[in-house]
């Protein structure tokens, strides 16, 4: 689990695309997406040294096998994109992803539970899947789905996800009405400290909205737009 998170010194690094690549999970969860395309995915990846690379549970073995023996990890999702389905089956869906090799588990909460003020589901789920991910030697990132939520909701998710043992909590799937905003990622971080990192996504395809979320808070950036990102940095093509 994390503890007293490391946040990045932006003002000191943001000119460094190696850096920026180092905090960027290079992602690509439409439901279209083919091996050919993650293949593409992962030798990108492997080019620029990106964080994760981020695959549907069906292309997760493939993502591993090409990145076997590299420091890039793989990352899959749980409950994705909605939520709303059975902790037993996320907990089944977990084990199998680990099985498989994922590294980081980003699991969407029950988003409705939270909203009925049903705070003991809630938690529990997150701590069921994060003991799982722990025994499995992977990290668990916890989406709240911020565009669904008012402020007091993003507040008590972020906290029962800290009390139940996650290391990071996320902003969006990208699969919602909006994405990720400086503001949610600022109250987010202000909720977490340093006890677990805030990972940004949602709608993030430029240096300008890098930067600025880093700079609002967040240690790690979702986006399918990190090869042009780190590009605008001086990336080589």
């Amino acid at each position: 689990m994390v503890q007293n998170v490391a946040l990045p010194d932006v003002r000191s690094q943001a000119n460094d695309w190696h850096f920026l690549a180092s905090v960027i999970d290079h992602t690509l969860l439409k439901p279209e997406a083919t091996r050919d395309q993650v293949t593409h995915l992962c030798e990108e990846a492997l080019r620029y040294n990106f964080c994760t690379v981020m695959v549907n549970p069906d292309l997760l073995a493939h993502a591993k096998r090409i990145l076997h023996g590299s420091k890039v990890k793989a990352g899959t999702t749980i409950g994705f994109p909605l939520g709303a389905t059975l902790t037993t089956v996320k907990l089944f869906e977990a084990a199998e992803a680990l099985k498989l090799g994922a590294d980081e588990l980003d699991m969407v909460i029950h988003i409705g539970a939270l909203k009925a003020g049903d705070r003991n589901l809630v938690e529990g789920e997150i701590r069921s899947l994060a003991a799982l991910a722990h025994d499995g030697g992977a990290i668990l990132k916890v989406i709240i789905e911020t565009a669904l939520l008012e402020d007091k909701e993003k507040i008590l998710a972020c906290a029962l996800a800290m009390e139940a043992g996650a290391d990071f909590v996320k902003t969006s799937t990208g699969f919602s009405s909006s994405g990720a905003t400086a503001s949610d990622v600022h109250l987010m971080r202000g909720v977490v400290g340093t006890k677990l990192g805030v990972k940004a996504a949602g709608g993030i395809r430029t240096l300008a909205g890098v930067e600025q979320l880093l700079d609002a808070g967040a240690n790690r950036i979702g986006t399918s737009a990190g090869v042009s990102i780190v590009r605008e940095l001086g990336a080589p093509e």
